[in-house]
């Protein structure tokens, strides 16, 4: 056992099982919000170094045994996260949880045979929350495949809302347009919440004016996104095929999902094995036993003419020479998979188009439960969504009961700098609010910052 410093006096007690990828991007953000975590693994060398980064508590051994998890502290735990490589070891890791300690579970679970059964396994192993990177992947993909002119498409109050990221190309009418500007004879029923430029993130207020290369955050009612982009002069029509390398799960999830919209879909796969699974799995699409990393290969298969490329092989730095390759060979829609978050400022400088990250999809969405956990009285948190590698996020609130954030006019409260009232949500109608609306109790309410850890509608005042 190695040794850490007492704990956060209200942070949870959460214990984490697995210090691969998501285990160890979840340690850096819950420790950092105050929690006292202790991480399970086999892996002595994973565990030291993560204890010593992040002074937490470090347990060598098997997760999913009934002694290790007493000597992490089950019995008073608040909360226990598997997120191993293996689903069955997640499952039984939280099975044993629930028998032992008196404490929430939320399992990482991949296999496709296992998501179709999510419910079930909820309701009869109790745990709090089953998720699926890989399919939380695939539908991100699709989402931007049906709106290609978008960089990244997130959907709030179940679908009623999306976040949409664009960037300003050369000659448009945004460019050199302020945000009052935009409001009053473009449209204000859209709301810019948040602009990159040169590596800075900014929330914008009304004298913001924006410029050409920049990369806009825009919150929109899903019926208006397309007319929305059409007005400031992007193209909608959603791609008609798409070429896919890699049969992975990530792969299968994500041509499911588009055969069933209508898109052809062609998938390169370099094991045999797997294109038979896939052609019997996916019969509307088209399977090729071959390596997607051979140029003479993308060319036969039409690389040039695709509307669309995704990048979704098991190795990021192919993902990255691919996608590259796309964009020089065709006028593709193109996405990549990353699954490490190493050398961000090398990326972001490679105009990768959409890059889809699984490890932070995972992260976001146990970091939304563990902050609604944490302080719920008043609100709980339905989605998180971290925007511009983490600089900003958006948050939605449910508000269950009043408080000083509710039933005064949004002009009259003090809210937060670097903080924005994006969108209300009453009774499924999308209000962009102006300063004359209220928060009221039954609504949900998103709010994008660059304030970190908010857990509760009354953090976003001063």
């Amino acid at each position: 056992m190695l040794k850490k410093k007492e704990p956060a006096a209200q942070g949870l007690k959460i214990i984490i099982v697995g210090c691969g990828k998501v285990g160890s991007t979840l340690v850096q953000q819950l420790s950092r919000e105050g929690h006292d975590i202790t991480i399970v693994d086999k892996d002595a060398a994973a565990i030291s170094e993560l204890a010593n980064l992040y002074d937490i508590m470090g347990i060598v051994g098997n997760g999913a045994s009934y002694s290790v998890q007493m000597e992490a502290g089950i019995k008073n735990a608040d909360l226990l996260i598997a997120v191993t490589d293996s689903d069955e070891l997640n499952l039984l890791c939280c099975t044993i949880a629930k028998r032992v300690g008196d404490c929430s579970a939320i399992a990482r679970v991949r296999t496709p045979d296992y998501s179709k059964e999510v419910g079930y396994l909820r309701d009869r192993l109790g745990l709090a929350m089953i998720i699926n990177p890989e399919l939380e992947a695939a539908r991100e993909a699709a989402r931007i495949l049906y709106l290609p002119t978008a960089l990244e498409v997130n959907s709030f109050a179940h679908g009623q809302a999306e976040m949409i990221k664009f960037k300003i190309p050369e000659g448009n009418i945004l460019d050199g347009m302020t945000i009052a500007h935009f409001g009053q004879h473009i449209t204000n029923a859209v709301l810019i919440c948040a602009v990159e430029r040169g590596g800075e993130v900014y929330i914008p207020s009304g004298d913001f004016q924006l410029k050409k290369g920049d990369v806009l955050a825009v919150v929109t009612p899903r019926k208006m996104t397309r007319s929305f982009l059409e007005a400031v002069g992007f193209k909608t029509n959603r791609v008609k095929n798409t070429m896919i390398i890699g049969g992975g799960k990530s792969a299968y999830y994500l041509a499911q999902q588009l055969t069933h919209m209508g898109i052809e879909v062609k998938i390169i796969e370099i094991n045999r094995a797997r294109c038979e699974e896939l052609s019997i799995l996916l019969p509307k699409a088209i399977i090729i036993n071959g390596d997607g990393t051979d140029e003479e290969l993308l060319k036969e298969e039409g690389i040039q003419y695709t509307e669309s490329f995704v990048a979704l092989t098991g190795i990021d730095e192919e993902n990255i020479l691919l996608t590259l390759y796309a964009k020089q060979v065709s006028h593709a829609k193109v996405i990549t998979k990353i699954n490490r978050i190493t050398f961000k400022d090398v990326i972001n400088q490679l105009d990768l188009g959409s890059v889809v990250y699984p490890r932070f999809i995972t992260s976001e969405a146990i970091i939304a439960y563990v902050r609604a956990k944490k302080n719920s009285t008043n609100s709980n948190i339905e989605t998180l969504y971290h925007m511009f590698d983490s600089r900003a996020e958006a948050i939605e609130f449910r508000v269950d009961k009043p408080s000083a954030a509710t039933n005064v006019a949004l002009m009259d409260l003090p809210l937060k700098k670097n903080l924005l009232v994006a969108f209300i949500n009453r009774n499924g109608r999308i209000l962009i609010p102006t300063g004359q609306d209220c928060i009221k109790v039954g609504d949900t309410v998103m709010i994008v910052t660059k304030n970190e850890g908010l857990v509760d509608i009354r953090n976003i005042l001063r």
